[in-house]
């Protein structure tokens, strides 16, 4: 499966200007990808108090989405402000290239931002199957938590995170990734925004595809505005685990 990673500044809370700007970027990798990964409200950046920018799953953002996934016969993941049931969600999303749409909502809040105050919390992960892959993605802040993303007897072979991570924590994105990979034996995928927001928080990227060693396959220079695409292979996981049984000897649990 080849997997295109797009790090790249957010215009703040302007959802036209940023559907324009990534519309314009996917046309440019439409044959060259099978899935593409933005940034967390890829549409509006960290815009927590903004609850008028959330849009229902009738809306622009989900329709733009699944326009760009069937043209281009691509997927999308990444996440955006959702309206549900007169709740506001941090929604990621994974779009198919038949227009099908999988969603969940970021489980963990970042409340030292005060997303807690305006957003409802998930109760549920998502794992996709899609081009041979079980693909599991979650948002930012769940990076921190091991229990929420623990790959248990090897349900996905892609755990994907989609993020706003600011500049003066980004040592702890860097190793929080490989850890994940490491301890869940999988592919890591981290795609993260650059730019300072309306906000003046710092953002400078470090998106990165690492393997299931922790192994980088793709690595993006500190705030560097760009496009890479790597393919990846699930029959070498498959041979890793199976020799390095690890997941075998994992502590059962359950999540509350």
């Amino acid at each position: 499966m080849r997997i295109t990673l797009f790090q790249d500044e957010i215009f703040w809370a302007d959802k036209a200007a940023n559907l324009q700007k990534v519309g314009k970027q996917i046309a440019l990798v439409d044959d060259q990808t099978d899935l593409i990964v933005l940034p967390e409200m890829f549409t509006t950046g960290f815009c927590t108090n903004r609850l008028e920018l959330a849009e229902t799953m009738e809306g622009e953002t989900v329709q733009t989405l699944k326009y760009w996934a069937v043209k281009y016969q691509l997927a999308i993941t990444g996440s955006f402000i959702a309206l549900d049931n007169e709740k506001v969600y941090n929604r990621a999303f994974f779009v198919f290239p038949t227009g099908e749409m999988v969603t969940t909502d970021k489980r963990h809040l970042f409340s030292v931002g005060g997303e807690h105050s305006y957003f409802t919390a998930g109760d549920k992960r998502m794992i996709v199957n899609y081009c041979g892959f079980n693909i599991c993605v979650l948002v930012c802040y769940d990076l921190r938590f091991p229990v929420w993303s623990r790959n248990v007897n090897n349900e996905y072979d892609l755990l994907i995170y989609v993020a706003n991570f600011p500049q003066r924590r980004i040592a702890d994105w860097d190793i929080l990734l490989k850890a994940r990979a490491i301890e869940n034996q999988t592919y890591v995928c981290g795609v993260n925004r650059i730019g300072t927001d309306n906000l003046g928080i710092e953002y400078n990227g470090h998106s990165a595809l690492l393997d299931f060693k922790a192994t980088p396959l793709l690595s993006f220079l500190t705030n560097e505005s760009t496009i890479q695409t790597k393919e990846i292979f699930l029959e070498p996981l498959q041979q890793y685990r199976n020799k390095f049984a690890v997941w075998r000897d994992a502590d059962e649990f359950e999540i509350k």
